[in-house]
């Protein structure tokens, strides 16, 4: 993503850390690459994910043939519209916006790339969870896990129905369920992509030969961001726990009132560990993807409408 920084020559001799606006068209920007992201192999990956997380006896193959069952084709976008499209369509332009002023002043206060980038994604997926992916996410998660009562011939409410039913009963805090962990998982997923695709960038400028200052080539930045994309879903934990929390999978064993501290222990107990872990394959996959779209497509996007605007785009990232 975006820095709103950049090191600039002085005379004499260190760079001057010179701050750069965040412009609109980034913003703009922002939105579309998550926008693509999740309309294309984000969203399948998502209910996948999502299923095994809630349904943690099923194997990704178990997962991928009963979400085909639920629908074909159409099994996979659950959730798309309009909850996931109005998550991608504002998430993008929070994290960017955040991220780059908190890296920004990360590196005013001398940090390096590596820690900037973890300050960056760090602040800004927090950001994120609690300004549009609290209800977003649960929405989604409540799509793909609620009975699907059509097969018993009685026809569905609609999503919106759903919604303003959860409001009705449990207000603005059920429509929010589980926005503390996915603020930790937000946290814990930005601040790793960053922090590790910048890392992987500075592993490869020394395997290639390049200088810090010297720009890396599509497929550098692609492999750098899907590297760091990878790593990240170390966190998969929080995200089973944040699943649980938001699922309507009727389960008469689970506690009421589930914290983050209750899911994690009520999981532990009836899946152990690797309960845990459930969905993780499908994640990986999909923090690879949404780091390509966001980090590595995104500085070249970003670099393409910069020529086309005549802004300059704000730093290397």
């Amino acid at each position: 993503m975006a820095t709103a920084a950049a090191a600039l020559p002085e005379t004499g001799s260190q760079p001057k850390l010179q701050k750069k606006p965040v412009s609109f068209s980034n913003l703009l920007l922002g939105a579309g690459l998550n926008m693509f992201e999740v309309t294309t192999l984000g969203q399948p990956l998502e209910v996948v994910k999502t299923h095994m997380a809630a349904n943690r006896g099923d194997n990704i193959v178990s997962a991928v043939n009963k979400t085909w069952a639920r629908g074909g084709v159409f099994g996979f976008y659950q959730g798309l519209i309009p909850w996931a499209w109005i998550e991608a369509s504002t998430k993008g332009a929070v994290l960017l916006f955040v991220s780059s002023e908190a890296e920004y002043h990360a590196r005013s206060l001398g940090a390096g790339s590596f820690l900037a980038g973890i300050t960056g994604g760090v602040i800004g997926g927090v950001a994120q969870a609690y300004a549009t992916m609290g209800f977003c996410t649960c929405m989604k998660t409540v799509e793909i896990t609620r009975h699907k009562q059509a097969a018993s011939g009685v026809k569905p409410p609609s999503t919106f129905a759903v919604f303003a039913d959860i409001y009705r009963k449990e207000g603005v805090a059920g429509i929010n369920k589980g926005v503390n962990a996915v603020a930790i998982r937000q946290m814990t997923n930005w601040g790793s992509r960053f922090g590790l695709s910048r890392l992987a960038e500075q592993g490869i400028k020394k395997v290639t030969g390049k200088g810090e200052r010297d720009q890396l080539s599509a497929w550098e930045k692609i492999a750098a961001s899907a590297l760091g994309g990878g790593l990240s879903a170390w966190n998969q934990p929080i995200e089973v726990i944040r699943v649980e929390m938001q699922s309507k999978k009727v389960d008469p064993n689970r506690p009421k009132n589930l914290t983050v501290a209750k899911a994690a222990k009520y999981i532990y107990a009836n899946n152990g560990l690797k309960g845990l872990y459930r969905g993780v394959t499908p994640r990986i996959g999909l923090g690879i993807w949404q780091t390509v779209c966001m980090v590595g497509l995104g500085d070249m996007a970003k670099e393409a409408v910069a020529k086309l605007t005549g802004e300059r785009p704000n730093g290397k990232h």
